[in-house]
């Protein structure tokens, strides 16, 4: 497989990545927000951490899919 063609199939891979994390992260926020009063303090201090994390995570996919993106045009 050419180069070109692996670093397009794995930009591919990174787009589902992103959205199903970017997905999840939304869900997590949406739920905080509606539940930040009713839930209890163990539930709402793990939602925190998880869209830390998620919001992290999507933030650093972004960033190796525009060097992928920026890796594709010297192939």
């Amino acid at each position: 497989m050419a180069k070109a063609d692996k670093a397009r199939e794995e930009l591919g891979w990174l787009k589902v990545v992103f959205a199903v994390s970017a997905a999840v992260d939304t869900s997590v926020l949406g739920w905080l927000a509606q539940k930040h009063n009713s839930a209890d303090a163990l539930s709402v201090v793990v939602a925190i951490l998880v869209a830390a994390g998620l919001t992290a995570y999507v933030a650093w996919m972004n960033i190796v899919a525009y060097r992928r993106i920026r890796e594709l045009e010297y192939l």
